[in-house]
């Protein structure tokens, strides 16, 4: 019998490791965000009288010049990227010539877009003014690859270009394996995580204390150590970069004592949400590429279900921000949320939030694993089914039945059963949709006020709650185990059961065949022993 993905986590699991995986962080100086900054900042700090472009020019070339001097004095190798080539594997390429625990790896220069600003010259009177406005351009951006003593590969990337926009590039893993090795702990490393550890509760521990201070840190030491486009005066006085958030990757990495338990893992994942997930799109990944060149099987081209040289994955979609489930190499399943946009869950962009989103982040790689779970331990007590089937009430409150066999009620469950629904929750509107979909009638068929009306009766139910302020709301535990439960049943026995029945005899399954006969065999003897025959 094949393992239920509760026993697989239970079991098979050797080390489970949370941990803040890529984080991408963005750096922009407040006070140079509006042409009215930058003209206070070239009268004010540079004791420019016109606040001309030239002045702008002299700092770009001041830029470039520091960065020619710094890798002519130190024999640091300056790369012109190309377009279409992979900057990792270029930088990999480099890295794996560099020796010293710290230091410059390589700078690259690439030209890409970025937001500047543009100069427009007019006379007032017998003076010439200019007027400044954001715009994209086309610029030199200077990446600088490192290595850091705490984060080991790392890399700042400066635009060399008014405001001067940064970028830091930093892993956690790699963080948490360096303060390993401080402490003398010893670890064997999965590509981007760990795969064993001799203390895995130290591990997590250092994983839990990874903040924004060690960030900060990091931004403070280099940007102090290379060269930068805006003087320690310009800093002194108030023009420093203020890091936020671009993109964050919080992972939950759960290593196998087997391998084979991973595929175990995603095959019982794949099967429960072919249908009850019900994803908009299922995608394998293949170890090549497909391309023009690429000969085509005999036959041609077919949809298949394929299990041998794919990898499996599985994708949860939300606005900006996703949330991905994979096996890595072959050895540990790893959940991961990448958030792209803290907006989407309506948290602030600067780097002191840190903290919170890695939290969120864990919650929601959580929630997944639990409903993957709940999939198949689903099974409900017969005083949970009276309570859900039948009007009870409910902190006051009359709470209307949710019948199993009514299809309004199939179609609630089936939406809850929805993988979208983890990131943030659902409202309204989002339900509403699904439903519509699912019964078949569209939006006008199937009102907001009917909507309003069933999430009322599964908030009583205690099948959602609300998340928060407003009317968002996610489903409960219990409201799990009702979903799937509802949904399995329909699905999956009564459904095909019905489908059989009504195809006649000859389409109905075998094993099921025989035992209806002996059924009707039974019956028949009961009538004859009771001296009925059978009407006609």
């Amino acid at each position: 019998m094949m393992p239920t993905v509760a026993d697989l986590l239970r079991d098979h699991v050797s080390l489970s490791i949370a941990c803040i995986d890529r984080l991408y962080v963005n750096g922009y100086v407040p006070l140079l965000q509006t042409p009215g900054g930058l003209c206070h900042f070239l009268r004010t700090q540079r004791g420019a009288i016109i606040p001309s472009p030239a002045l702008l020019h002299h700092m770009r070339e001041k830029l470039v010049g520091d960065i020619k001097e710094f890798v002519d004095t130190r024999n640091v190798p300056l790369v012109q990227f190309e377009r279409g080539q992979r900057k990792d594997e270029i930088a990999a390429t480099h890295r794996t010539k560099f020796e010293a625990e710290e230091g410059v790896v390589f700078i690259g220069v690439a030209q890409e877009r970025a937001m500047s600003f543009k100069a427009s010259k007019h006379r007032n009177g017998k003076l010439v003014d200019f007027d400044f406005s954001r715009q994209s351009v086309y610029v030199n951006h200077y990446y600088i690859y490192l290595q850091d003593p705490e984060w080991r590969p790392a890399f700042i990337k400066v635009c060399s270009y008014l405001p001067f926009a940064i970028k830091l590039c930093l892993n956690g893993h790699e963080w948490a394996k360096q303060q390993l090795k401080h402490e003398g702990i010893a670890f064997e490393s999965l590509d981007n995580g760990f795969l064993s550890c001799e203390h895995p509760e130290r591990l997590q521990q250092i994983c839990d204390e990874l903040g924004p201070e060690d960030v900060l840190r990091f931004f403070h030491h280099w940007s102090g150590k290379l060269p930068w486009p805006l003087t320690k005066q310009d800093r002194a006085a108030g023009y420093e970069h203020r890091l936020s958030i671009w993109q964050m990757e919080t992972s939950l990495t759960q290593v196998f004592d087997r391998p084979v338990q991973g595929r175990h893992f995603f095959e019982a994942v794949i099967r429960e949400n072919l249908d009850l997930g019900r994803p908009d799109r299922v995608s394998l990944l293949f170890p090549g590429r497909l391309t023009r060149r690429t000969p085509a099987p005999r036959g041609g081209y077919r949809t298949r279900v394929i299990t041998l040289g794919v990898q499996p994955s599985l994708h949860v979609e939300y606005r900006s921000s996703h949330v991905k489930q994979y096996f890595k190499e072959e050895r540990a399943l790893r959940t991961e949320t990448t958030i792209n946009d803290t907006k989407d869950f309506k948290v602030g962009k600067d780097i002191s939030h840190m903290d919170e989103l890695c939290q969120l982040g864990r919650t929601i790689n959580q929630k997944l694993l639990e409903v993957e779970r709940v999939g198949q331990d689903c099974v409900l007590r017969q005083d949970e089914l009276d309570a859900v089937q039948s009007p009870t009430v409910e902190q006051g409150q009359r709470a209307p039945a949710l019948m199993f066999g009514n299809q309004r009620v199939l179609s609630l469950m089936l939406s809850l059963c929805l993988l979208l629904h983890l990131t943030a929750g659902f409202r309204n509107r989002d339900l509403r949709q699904r439903v519509a979909a699912l019964l078949g009638v569209g939006l006008e068929g199937y009102g907001a006020g009917q909507m309003t009306y069933d999430l009322r009766r599964l908030r009583l139910k205690g099948l959602i709650e609300r998340a928060g302020e407003g009317y968002c709301y996610r489903v409960t535990a219990l409201g799990l185990r009702v979903a799937f439960f509802y949904s399995k049943v329909h699905q999956r026995i009564l459904r095909p059961g019905f489908a059989s029945f009504a195809t006649g005899a000859d389409d109905i399954p075998r094993p099921l065949a025989a035992a209806f006969s002996k059924v009707e065999l039974e019956i028949e003897q009961l009538c004859t022993d009771a001296r009925l025959e059978a009407a006609l």
